[in-house]
């Protein structure tokens, strides 16, 4: 499947802004409930950091995902978008009281609970309202991914989650709190992991954990494993859809589950990051002493990772057949890390080509500001245009 562009229609939108082919992400959803419905117990969430963009938020709920929420907006946002509450899930580091109280009122399916100090917090808030709260603890299993560093989040030491050695005093004090009910474990190794051996060593290290757990009498109903898996930046039109087949039967394989257990995913990226790319105008072609450059009207305030994480991101000149030159394609953002990529071959480029920077279905309007006092890019899927 190759996404198709409509520069016909690009051509009455103002740039820069994001394009979601509707097609790209029908078929992403419909891989992901196939493969995970191959496996019993098997329960995905879609990790909502990705792309809150609220009409693909409507489609992914409407194809019966849960919704995985790091804030008490995003928890909004995913209510709004027609998420069941009883398939909410929330993580993050530092969760404010307004936030928990949110997720108390909706009455979502669990906590992830990332310290003993939110742990107690939890639980005095609950208590205010008479609930009791599901919690999952989140440890950190010390293991590795082949990603970036920034993006690495299960090693020892790290601001989410809690030391493997702190793992069973926490469940203790969870059982003896009255508005606490523990229902499972939660983990999280990083993002844009593509190497198998990856999931199947974090599946060890739960299993050693599960054993642990069991020979103190201590049963786990829910074992999430979170998300990470990633796509291919490097060819969007050659793998439009992440190999969900090999993730699901990875964990199929090696972790070893317990009677009645169900096992939760969080995916984001590998949902709707192929869907996306940030299309935006030439506005002027640069000759330097030694470089040509491509001065397009998108910049890192529209699509932050590549100066944030040197992410690589197919681009395209999708308004010219011309043969190829190279240009290193810049934005109009006044810091020198306003790049989007170095030595990139692209058809010959004029003033008012469009370009499109491929892959940017996750992590690009979401985390676009306002920097430069420029506008937010819009986001439009296929058939809004």
């Amino acid at each position: 499947m190759k996404t198709s562009f409509p520069t016909d229609l690009f051509n009455k939108v103002q740039t820069p802004f994001y394009y979601y082919d509707t097609a790209v992400l029908q078929a992403t959803l419909k891989s992901v409930k196939q493969e995970a419905a191959r496996h019993a117990g098997f329960v995905v969430h879609y990790a909502v950091k990705a792309n809150a963009n609220s009409k693909v938020l409507r489609l992914i709920a409407e194809q019966g995902l849960g919704a995985d929420c790091v804030s008490g907006g995003e928890i909004q946002a995913a209510l709004a978008a027609g998420f069941p509450a009883s398939q909410i899930v929330y993580a993050g580091v530092g969760k404010a009281d307004w936030e928990i109280n949110t997720a108390l009122d909706a009455n979502i399916f669990c906590f992830n609970v990332e310290s003993k100090p939110e742990l107690e917090v939890i639980n005095e808030l609950a208590a205010q309202k008479g609930k009791t709260a599901n919690v999952c603890f989140r440890i950190n299993p010390d293991v590795g991914a082949h990603t970036h560093v920034n993006i690495t989040t299960g090693l020892a030491e790290n601001k989410f989650g809690i030391a493997m050695s702190d793992m069973m005093p926490l469940i203790r004090e969870a059982q003896s709190l009255p508005h606490i009910h523990f229902i499972g474990l939660h983990f999280h190794i990083g993002s844009q992991i593509l190497e198998m051996a990856d999931f199947e060593n974090l599946c060890n290290r739960i299993n050693e954990l599960q054993d642990m757990l069991e020979k103190e009498q201590i049963k786990v109903e829910n074992i999430n494993v979170g998300g990470g898996l990633g796509i291919r930046y490097d060819d969007p039109d050659g793998h439009p859809v992440p190999d969900f087949k090999a993730y699901f039967d990875c964990y199929a394989k090696h972790l070893q589950l317990r009677a009645g257990q169900k096992v939760h995913f969080e995916l984001g990226r590998s949902i709707v990051g192929q869907m996306g790319s940030l299309i935006t105008r030439t506005l002027y072609v640069k000759q330097g002493t030694a470089k040509q450059f491509c001065i397009v009207d998108g910049g890192m305030s529209d699509l932050i990772r590549p100066a944030l994480y040197h992410a690589h991101h197919e681009i395209q000149n999708i308004s010219s057949q011309e043969p190829e030159e190279v240009y290193d394609v810049v934005g109009p953002i006044c810091e020198s890390s306003d790049v989007f990529g170095k030595d990139v071959t692209i058809s010959k480029a004029h003033r008012g080509d469009l370009i499109a920077i491929r892959s940017a279905g996750a992590y690009g309007e979401i985390m676009a500001s306002h920097y430069n006092c420029r506008p937010l890019p819009k986001g439009y899927l296929t058939e809004d245009l």
